[in-house]
């Protein structure tokens, strides 16, 4: 085994740390209490949301599962069905939010890269019938997590939502990693988000704040919004304390995604020519890389003994993610790791 050199964090990119210009904004934010709307830097990063996703009003929350979760809970009563993506993070990694919080039954589609079909959408639609719960949620995810960081494009999100409209469905979008989406397509975060009647964006991901993700809609779905959160105890105080980051990353933080992009793309090239390694380079699009092996938890726990840190996404599936803490040097070294590890496995 490799003398461990280094630790190279590849888990995820929500172990990002704060930059030292987010830790300024922290120390020298004007704070008020959000809870009476009173907080300036709160009001001023919503504002900025609001018109950056192409909707009137937004609301600063504590996660993207809180986001998410708070606008299922807004969109739908009680015994209501939500149409997901089979592999979606609102359905795969919330603790059956949508059921347990708000109450509805999700009804999985499956989707090619993690994007769902028209057709495959329409069909999974009931008709009227006193025995069906009524479909009012359609949720779609861009980049989508387990796909593998894959991108949906802005004609794909349209005809999507088009359809879901037409039938009288409203819409949410998980843009947890709304922006490696945009600076991969090369387009403005309101090509992506003006459609839907809902988004989630997250900041403590590859944005690197330490905390929170925004929800936008209109005025009236994020009046309700507030209430729902502040019934899951997502009501804040001082949060400009945290607002105030959240700004540097939409303001200073988003170009330098395509480092990540870069990065990802390196170590999926390495990936493809190593024995007994699968992988599908075409969803490598952003700063995720999924791979398939034999056994994932022995690659993981091989990994980790040599100094990169990494997620077993089921019994062969191994994901790696790129991120801002993540240098060109801790590439390299992941790279004769992974190598290394692979040699071993062969044997």
């Amino acid at each position: 085994m490799a003398l461990q050199e280094r630790i190279v964090n590849l888990r995820s990119d929500t172990v990002t740390v704060p930059t030292e210009r987010m830790r300024r904004a922290m120390y020298e934010a004007e704070v008020g209490d959000d809870v009476y709307g009173e907080d300036p830097t709160v009001n001023r990063l919503e504002a900025m949301a609001a018109e950056m996703f192409g909707h009137e009003s937004a609301m600063f929350v504590c996660s993207g599962t809180m986001g998410n979760q708070v606008a299922v809970m807004t969109h739908v009563s009680r015994g209501d069905e939500v149409i997901v993506e089979a592999d979606a993070h609102v359905y795969y990694y919330e603790v059956g939010g949508i059921s347990a919080l708000a109450g509805a039954q999700p009804r999985t589609v499956a989707g090619i890269n993690g994007i769902m079909r028209v057709a495959d959408f329409e069909a999974a639609l009931r008709p009227p019938n006193v025995h069906y719960p009524r479909t009012t949620l359609l949720c779609l995810e861009n980049t989508h997590n387990r796909a593998g960081g894959t991108v949906m494009t802005p004609a794909e999100t349209r005809a999507l939502c088009d359809a879901a409209h037409a039938h009288g469905l409203s819409v949410h979008l998980d843009g947890a990693r709304l922006f490696n989406a945009v600076v991969k397509l090369g387009v403005k975060p309101v090509e992506l988000t003006g459609c839907a009647d809902s988004v989630q964006v997250c900041l403590s991901k590859g944005l690197c704040c330490p905390v929170g993700s925004l929800l936008s809609g209109s005025k009236e779905f994020i009046a309700e919004a507030r209430r729902n959160r502040k019934s899951l105890g997502g009501g804040l105080r001082q949060a400009g304390f945290l607002a105030a980051p959240a700004i540097v990353a939409l303001t200073e933080m988003v170009e330098r995604l395509a480092d990540d992009h870069r990065h990802a793309d390196q170590l999926a090239q390495a990936l493809a020519s190593l024995p007994g390694v699968r992988i599908d380079l075409g969803t490598v699009q952003t700063n995720i890389v999924c791979f398939f092996v034999a056994d994932a938890n022995a690659w993981v726990a091989a990994l980790q003994e040599r100094g990169v840190m990494a997620n077993a996404m089921g019994p062969t599936m191994v994901r790696l993610v790129t991120h801002k803490d993540v240098s060109q040097e801790d590439i390299q070294y992941s790279i004769r790791m992974l190598t290394e590890v692979a040699s071993v496995a062969k044997r």
